[in-house]
C-alpha cells in the first residue's frame, strides 16, 4: 500500500522493505520516511536521516539538469 498524502502517518506495514538498506539490520518503526510515494524503512533515524540528506542532494542535481 502507498501512503496517500505526506500528512498520514507512516506505517510500518506500508514499508517497501524489511532491511535497512544502510545496514541490512530489520526496519523500525520509528525510522519510515517517504520517498518518491513509497514508504522505505531504515533500522534508525540515523540511517533515514542519511538517506534523506543523499536523496535531496541527488534529486536536486537531477532537477538542475531539466
Amino acid at each position: 500500500m502507498v501512503a496517500e498524502t505526506l500528512n498520514a502517518p507512516l506505517r510500518l506495514e506500508d514499508c517497501v522493505n524489511d532491511t535497512c538498506p544502510w545496514s541490512g539490520k530489520p526496519v523500525s518503526a520509528d525510522s519510515l520516511t517517504l520517498y518518491r510515494g513509497q514508504v522505505l524503512g531504515f533500522c534508525n533515524p540515523g540511517c533515514r536521516d542519511k538517506f534523506e540528506a543523499a536523496t535531496k542532494h541527488f534529486d536536486a542535481a537531477i532537477d538542475a539538469d531539466f
